[in-house]
């Protein structure tokens, strides 16, 4: 437990500038906030992207920009951006009505991929837990709700096919960020953006 809170706060102090001594805040880190606004743009633009199959499926990949968030700067700075995003793609490029409820899960899957990610040397298998834990609680269960709710078409007539498609599609994103993070991790980019950050 202590080690979840020391990540919750690490992930917290990323968020500002410290003075010399560790403690005294001089402000919000204006790098952190430039490298979050680069992921997000990549994010919009590959949102543009996604294929909506009917008003109940979507395959995207604008996720995987995000994931590079939650894995560089953790659940606190994650959970803020997955929330801010998932409303700035509906700004850019709405699809169907907003309903708060993709605003929740889009944040809880930030803290949960920080939870996973953050500070943890990346391992093919954690990708695969992280991404089974965001499938599963945000996009079976929470989204089958979100869609129930707004349209009313009954969860469990439309758990089966959301079911499928998040498990079709959970190693298919789990091995895309991970090939990308693993180049971008040997190839010192990390390393620069967090320097940068």
């Amino acid at each position: 437990m202590k080690k979840l809170a020391a990540i919750f706060r690490d992930s917290y102090r990323e968020f500002y500038e410290y003075g010399p001594d560790g403690r005294t805040v001089k402000g919000v880190c204006v790098k952190t906030v430039a490298v979050l606004g680069m992921f997000g743009a990549v994010s919009v633009i590959l949102g543009a992207l996604t294929i909506a199959i009917g008003d109940y499926i979507k395959i995207g990949f604008s996720t995987i920009s995000g994931q590079f968030v939650y894995y560089l700067f953790g659940p606190v700075v994650g959970g803020l951006f997955g929330g801010a995003l998932d409303i700035l793609k509906y700004l850019v490029k709405p699809t169907g009505p907003f309903f708060p409820g993709w605003t929740v899960s889009a944040a809880l899957a930030g803290v949960l991929y920080g939870c996973f990610l953050y500070k943890r040397p990346l391992r093919l298998w954690r990708v695969l837990a992280a991404e089974f834990a965001v499938s599963l609680i945000c996009n079976v269960l929470l989204g089958t709700i979100w869609l129930d709710m707004m349209y009313g078409n009954g969860f469990l007539a439309l758990l089966p096919m959301r079911a499928l498609k998040n498990l079709i599609m959970w190693p298919i994103n789990a091995a895309i960020f991970y090939g990308l993070a693993w180049t971008m991790e040997h190839g010192g980019i990390f390393r620069i953006l967090k320097k940068t950050a």
